[in-house]
């Protein structure tokens, strides 16, 4: 579906499983086969739509699923939101590398979801000196396409070796808090928008994300620290 504006003028996000989301995508026309090529002001721009012309409500946090990289929206993003949140549920883990920036009444804090090969450890090692040098905590690491289980056999086969978040959390100081396996219904649930915690309750997959939800929820309880600089236009 397509979102819709309310009698106040914002853009009602869409609700699916409980979960209230927005994107770009859901925005333009064509979001299949349409290419956003933007230069900075633009990504900006965007970022300020979707955090201030959204009505997102009383929330408990906003999760943010942001690209790799450490550039300027990674950076505006964590400098200019209001200490206030949405959303209170994980967006897919499906890149090698990535941030979920959460966002919670006492300040930002930030997820760092690696797969555990060297290559993608290096980018994920840089995500955590941009977040430290603005003051957002990193609530811990999250290890995605940790292993592959032969549904038959059930033997475990680590495609992208092993022990790499690991030792990355040691060097950083914060606990592994997830390790999301390479699970066909993983990637079934998610193509088809239904969450794998719905769709399939009592699985293995659905308790790992469910257990990283609650590491999250007492990591962010147990925080304390000073916020990063908040500057508003």
């Amino acid at each position: 579906g397509k979102p819709s504006m309310n009698p106040e003028g914002k853009i009602t996000p869409l609700r699916n499983h409980g979960v209230y989301g927005m994107s770009i995508g859901l925005l333009i026309s064509n979001p299949e086969n349409s290419a956003i090529v933007w230069r900075g002001p633009m990504v900006m721009s965007a970022l300020q739509q979707l955090l201030y012309q959204v009505d997102w409500g009383e929330k408990d946090f906003l999760v943010v699923d942001m690209p790799p990289g450490t550039g300027d929206a990674q950076l505006t993003l964590t400098q200019r939101v209001p200490l206030s949140g949405s959303l209170d549920s994980f967006s897919k883990l499906g890149h090698p590398f990535d941030f979920l920036i959460f966002f919670w009444r006492l300040g930002p804090g930030a997820i760092i979801v690696s797969t555990p090969q060297d290559i993608a450890l290096m980018d994920a090692r840089r995500g955590v000196n941009m977040f430290q040098k603005v003051h957002v905590p990193i609530l811990g690491l999250v290890e995605n396409m940790s292993f592959f289980q032969c549904p038959n056999c059930q033997h475990k086969s680590h495609i992208f070796g092993t022990d790499g978040v690991q030792e990355a959390a040691k060097e950083i100081g914060v606990d592994v808090i997830g390790k999301v396996p390479i699970e066909i219904s993983i990637r079934k649930c998610s193509d088809e928008g239904t969450p794998v915690t719905a769709s399939e309750p009592d699985s293995s997959e659905a308790s790992e994300y469910l257990r990283i939800a609650k590491a999250v929820d007492q990591k962010v309880s147990e925080t304390k620290t000073a916020l990063p600089s908040v500057f508003m236009d």
